[in-house]
Parts: structure tokens; sequence; C-alpha cells
């Protein structure tokens, strides 16, 4: 069986960067989306970024973000993968000449079916992953999990299951979906932006026994 890759979503704090890297996190994930009490200015994130050492993947997270703001990210953070969020055009997430991973809010209007969900997927042709999240008023971050049915492991790009997903479910939920790579945020958290290491660890864990590992 493959190996489930792992990404550690939101993180604000040295001690977290070093707790996912030491769980065995393939990547973690900065986020730069003012609203979110996860959101990072593009100084402080660089400054985290210099912590996590070679092979571990830094993806920055935009919402609807300007040209000027990405590009500013791009410039000090030097993320490896950019991941859209919001309702970013195909052309607006290639504009940079990144891979990036395009993120779709599952049951959100015109994607409350499989049907559906699949061709708004099949405009992202030029993403390296599709990332699959749980609607909810804002821009994920609900904590909340989503109709695992809707998505398939066939997709034509690799698939990111997101939503909701803790220690508690995401065996269930790689068995279930057999994703490329799960995207954890509030669940390894005791509070918005503050992980916890023991979380992280189970999380992580639990992956592996799911994998067989």
């Amino acid at each position: 069986m493959s190996r489930t890759r792992i990404k550690i979503c939101g993180l604000t704090r040295e001690e977290d960067v070093a707790a996912a890297v030491a769980a065995g996190a393939d990547a973690i994930g900065l986020v730069f989306y003012p609203p979110s009490r996860r959101a990072l200015a593009p100084a402080r994130a660089a400054e985290l970024r210099r912590l996590v050492p070679p092979f571990v993947d830094v993806t920055a997270l935009f919402v609807n973000a300007t040209d000027a703001q990405i590009r500013e990210v791009l410039d000090r953070v030097q993320p490896d993968l950019l991941q859209f969020h919001g309702d970013e055009t195909p052309e607006q997430c290639e504009r940079y000449g990144r891979r990036y991973l395009r993120a779709f809010r599952v049951g959100a209007p015109g994607m409350e079916n499989s049907q559906a969900l699949l061709k708004s997927c099949e405009l992202y042709g030029s993403a390296a992953g599709w990332l699959f999240d749980s609607h909810s008023e804002g821009y994920g971050g609900s904590g909340r999990v989503f109709d695992w049915s809707l998505v398939s492991s066939e997709s034509a790009r690799p698939v990111v299951l997101s939503g909701g997903l803790h220690a508690g479910n995401v065996a269930a939920a790689i068995e279930s979906v057999r994703p490329f790579a799960v995207d954890v945020s509030s669940g390894v958290e005791q509070s918005p932006g503050i992980k916890c290491a023991d979380k992280i660890a189970q999380f992580v864990a639990q992956v592996k026994r799911a994998d067989g590992n």
C-alpha cells in the first residue's frame, strides 16, 4: 500500500513547526488570509520558514489574495507550493508559474454532488493536486467533515483530503477515500492557531496505522 502524505496547516509558532517536523509531517501550511485566526504576516512567515528542514514542503495558503500580496509572499517566504482556497480562476492560479493546489469546498453551491464537484475540478487540470474541504460560511477551518463518498481516489489529479480530520477519524477517512494526502489544522489544535504536539503525534500515528505501518 502506498504511504499517505501528511500536511499540518495553520502553523503560527516555532514549537508547532518543530512538533510537525518531529512527528514526520511531509508538509506544513502557512496561512495568508487576514480574517483567519491562523493568518501570518509575510515577515513572520519567513521566520517560521527558516526553521523548516530539507524535504519538508512549505505551502502558502491564499484566499482571493491580490497579485501584490501573493508576490510579496513568494519573494519573502519562498514557499514550495501555493494553495488557492478562494474563488481563484485557473488563470489566476497559473499566473505565478508555481506548482499549486486547488481547494474545493464540498457542498458549496455548484458542488453539492459528485458530478458537479468533478466538473468544477476539471477546470483545474494544471493543479499539482485537488484538495477537498468542507463547505462553511468562511473559507476553510470549519472543523466539519463532509460526505467522503463524493470524492474518488481515481481523480485525474492527486487527492488531498481535508475538513474536520483528527486522530479519531483519519484512519476511517483514508480507508474510505484512499487519498494521496491528508491535511489537518483544527484537529491538532488546543485553540485556533495553537497546535498541540501530542495531537499532531497521535494524528500522524493514526495515518501510519491506516497505511499498515
